[in-house]
């Protein structure tokens, strides 16, 4: 094989990825881990000069975006520029989340709907902003990063596993409309990561009342001693994301983590044990 052989091989294996969320945490890994692999990035974050050292460092692979996830018009935009700047879109993380842990009846509308916008509808928008070039290319990857919490409800979590749910069957039907041309798309599912989730999920939260202490009360205590205690190892997480990136098949859901695996694997057994109590439902018609 010559040298400009390789060259070409090289170039047809370079990427273009468009990453929501890009400021920190895993949206940040993936971006720094994608660039240094060689792949060009459109990065997203509200406040793009947070990314503005890895512009000095990679100059022309990465484009750096202004992007609300919640905006629609936004999404179109982002995905225009990956087009503009790089010629395809390869690759779409759709990263950016957030919960807040109190009650159902002490969350507000507001508050339980920005959840639904930031954590499902983003997804939405992206998808729908990016699926024709996609399809188009007859060749490309949706990532979706969910979490444990879209495979086992917790208390004090009804909005983010509401939507987090979403995405997984959002994910799963999407995957089996769109393999046919190249498209895969997986809900990545993962446990604690050393972001901070934890931190945000539990700042200026409502005082939770007494009926829900044993419940939300409990769950947020336990988010508290999280913060700053994540097992998940974000660098590990990117690399395994990148790989991901180069396989031609993908699985519709995945999890990450022994705490996601230990935690989902614990509700199956309740399920399949709850099922197996009440199996004489089996034999009873239902006009």
């Amino acid at each position: 094989m010559t040298a400009c052989s390789v060259k070409n091989e090289e170039l047809q294996m370079q990427k273009t990825w468009l990453v929501t969320g890009a400021a920190g945490g895993l949206g940040r890994a993936i971006t720094e881990h994608a660039l240094a692999k060689g792949d060009q990035v459109v990065a997203t974050a509200r406040q793009p000069e947070t990314l503005s050292t890895l512009q000095a460092q990679y100059e022309s692979r990465i484009a750096i975006a202004a992007l609300d996830v919640t905006d629609a018009g936004g999404a179109d935009a982002a995905v225009e520029r990956a087009i503009d700047v790089f010629g395809r879109l390869d690759v779409l993380v759709n990263n950016a989340g957030f919960a807040k842990i109190a009650p159902f009846e002490q969350t507000s509308p507001e508050d339980f709907q920005a959840q639904i916008d930031t954590n499902f509808n983003r997804v939405i928008n992206l998808t729908r902003a990016a699926l024709p070039t996609m399809r188009q290319q007859r060749s490309a990857h949706i990532i979706n990063i969910s979490s444990g919490a879209g495979r086992i409800g917790a208390a004090g979590m009804s909005a983010y596993s509401a939507a987090k749910f979403a995405v997984g069957g959002f994910t799963e039907s999407l995957a089996k409309e769109v393999a046919t041309f190249g498209v895969q798309v997986l809900a990545l599912e993962p446990g604690s990561m050393q972001t901070n989730w934890a931190s945000f999920a539990t700042a200026d939260t409502a005082d939770v009342s007494s009926d829900y202490q044993v419940t939300v009360g409990h769950n947020l205590a336990a988010a508290h001693q999280l913060a700053g205690n994540e097992i998940g190892d974000l660098q590990k997480y990117a690399r395994g994301i990148f790989d991901l990136s180069r396989r031609n098949e993908l699985p519709n859901h995945l999890l990450l983590g022994c705490d996601a695996l230990f935690v989902v694997r614990r509700g199956d057994t309740a399920r399949d044990k709850a099922a197996a109590d009440l199996s004489f439902l089996s034999h009873v018609a239902i006009d």
